[in-house]
């Protein structure tokens, strides 16, 4: 790849180089596929000519509205620029874009690590230029802007979200200089679409450990701005000696727990709105102390509006999150005495394919600091994850199909739809659930058959 691009440099005469993340990610030993071509003059023009050098020639995808073009060769995804500076209104946050040199295309950069280049130049191929510090950074293991952060971010305030991206991703702290321009111009984020900033919050979610990007954007006040919801579960009241613990350090305990054992985005924004109804629940009784009644409930509410506000996707995936939310409670409240096959067999049933990730998202709601407690809920738990396996290697209740139609039902008692035909469907399921007949067509065919007569149907002849 990059010997072609060198080759159409020498022809043209067209400088080139490589820029920004793919350099910190080489230079970083960090693996990535993304490869991003600046040369001073036409990024499309020059995209074309080095698509010629490869056979098959590679389709060149051309974005003339922003002078840039990009190509697959195997597994990297190549993007090709034009070199350009850029200046700002302070109302928006699209430049208004000139041609200009390497440097102009550093100084626009959002971070030093950022603004690294490798040349592709035929008089010094190879070399790395760092005209603001980038490789002491990344060996320092900072992120800093390379001009004054406060028009950093005042410029583009979305670099303040990417700022707290990278330093959850890299595991690298935000230099202090920066760090407060951050909260200072925290502000000027509502100037950011709604789709961008969730782009940015889903990545840090993708971390190995969230928490770190989800504390900073509390500190800086950049979480309040767009996500009120989840600041509402900070603090612990106390009433009269007796105290609740801080929801929103819980549910970031939690969030860290469950990344340990999955990657999956929904999963883990389940884990994030899990609690999320407490606040609206949150009630100090003198007998008991305070209490979340319904919290589950309320918070599964919860999730649709919240979706919508952020822009997620208001598909399969928010009614996954939900039912998450709804369910999180019921393996934790089963303990070692309530363990009916009745209750598992409901839980299997209400979870479906889905009882696996329940399972994982309680397991990592257990936050007890008390070694003991800690011990006694593990244990319980692991009672449940066993009882859960042999109900449904006996019951095969995971996601249940009635074992006679609602169609039969009909025809059999030679009745139009109807409340009878619910009652009867419901009646059937809940035997199966409660152990009152087996799993079967034919102990179903019969149960059927007397609920039937209770109703007062006739048989069809």
């Amino acid at each position: 790849m990059f010997d072609a691009a060198a080759e159409v440099s020498a022809e043209t005469g067209i400088d080139s180089y490589l820029v920004g993340g793919y350099v910190r990610d080489l230079i970083l030993n960090r693996p990535t596929q993304d490869i991003d071509i600046v040369c001073i003059g036409s990024g499309i023009d020059f995209a074309q000519r080095v698509a010629k050098k490869f056979t098959p020639k590679p389709g060149v995808a051309v974005f003339k509205n922003f002078g840039t073009a990009m190509f697959k060769v195997g597994d990297l995804e190549v993007e090709f620029v034009g070199a350009r500076k850029e200046s700002y209104s302070r109302d928006s946050r699209k430049p208004i874009v000139e041609d200009g040199t390497l440097q102009d295309d550093q100084h626009r950069r959002d971070f030093t690590i950022n603004a690294l280049a490798i040349s592709l130049c035929k008089h010094n191929f190879g070399e790395l230029l760092d005209p603001f510090g980038g490789v002491e950074h990344l060996e320092q293991r900072i992120i800093k802007t390379p001009l004054d952060p406060d028009i950093t971010f005042s410029d583009d305030p979305l670099r303040m979200l990417r700022a707290i991206r990278f330093a959850t991703q890299l595991d690298f702290r935000i230099e202090s200089s920066t760090l407060h321009a951050i909260t200072r111009n925290a502000p000027r984020l509502d100037i950011i679409s709604m789709e961008r900033i969730t782009d940015e919050l889903n990545k840090i979610i993708l971390t190995p450990i969230p928490s770190v990007g989800f504390k900073l954007l509390f500190d800086t006040g950049l979480l309040k701005l767009f996500f009120p919801e989840m600041i509402a579960l900070q603090g612990a009241q106390h009433i009269e000696g007796r105290g609740h613990k801080d929801n929103f350090y819980h549910t970031l305990q939690v969030l860290d727990n469950l990344c340990r054992v999955s990657n999956d985005l929904w999963l883990r924004w389940a884990a994030i709105l899990h609690d999320i109804g407490k606040p609206a629940t949150k009630r100090f009784e003198k007998e008991h102390g305070w209490t979340f009644h319904g919290h589950e409930v309320v918070g599964a509410r919860m999730v649709t509006y919240i979706f919508r506000k952020l822009k997620l996707p208001l598909n399969e995936h928010m009614k996954y999150v939900e039912k998450m939310v709804r369910l999180h409670l019921r393996p934790i409240a089963l303990n070692r005495e309530e363990i009916t096959d009745s209750a598992i067999r409901r839980l299997i049933f209400d979870a479906g394919d889905d009882i696996d990730d329940l399972m994982n998202l309680c397991n990592a709601d257990i936050t007890t600091k008390n070694a003991e407690k800690m011990k006694r809920y593990l244990a319980n738990f692991e009672i449940v994850r066993q009882k859960l396996k042999d109900i449904e290697e006996k019951d095969r209740v995971r996601n249940w199909q009635p074992p006679i139609s609602g169609q039969e039902i009909m025809q059999h008692f030679n009745i139009r739809p109807s409340k009878p035909v619910g009652i009867i469907k419901d009646a059937i399921k809940d035997a199966i659930l409660d152990g009152v007949i087996p799993n079967e067509r034919e102990a179903a065919f019969q149960f059927m058959v007397e609920k039937g007569k209770e109703l007062g149907l006739d048989v069809n002849p």
